[in-house]
């Protein structure tokens, strides 16, 4: 049996909405990457439009980067296609194909 403060869902659920709102704002301070996770995510409750506004704009913003990628720096940028890519596959596309399609 687990014990109550291994971090896993059920025993995060007990904090409540409030708090863990409060932890997610505190933690993602500092965190560009975090915040555009959540933002993301705060789009995606909006519309599957929304969320493919935050994600259009982020890959924009991607492809006008002019800067080298050095391979250290890699593994952030990899994770960051990544994320959006699975909301185009998991918000997006169930519900609007054609922007899915627009965004890959």
């Amino acid at each position: 049996m687990a014990s109550k403060t291994t971090l896993n869902a059920k025993n995060l659920e007990t904090l409540g909405a409030e708090r863990l709102a409060q932890l997610l704002v505190e933690i993602s301070t500092g965190s560009a990457m975090a915040k555009r996770r959540l933002r993301l995510e705060l789009a995606g409750a909006q519309s599957p439009k929304e969320a493919g506004r935050e994600v259009a704009k982020r890959l924009t913003s991607i492809a006008r980067a002019r800067s080298f990628v050095h391979w250290q720096n890699r593994k952030p940028l990899v994770t960051d296609l990544e994320s959006q890519k699975r909301a185009i596959k998991e918000q997006i596309a169930p519900t609007d194909p054609t922007e899915a399609l627009a965004l890959t």
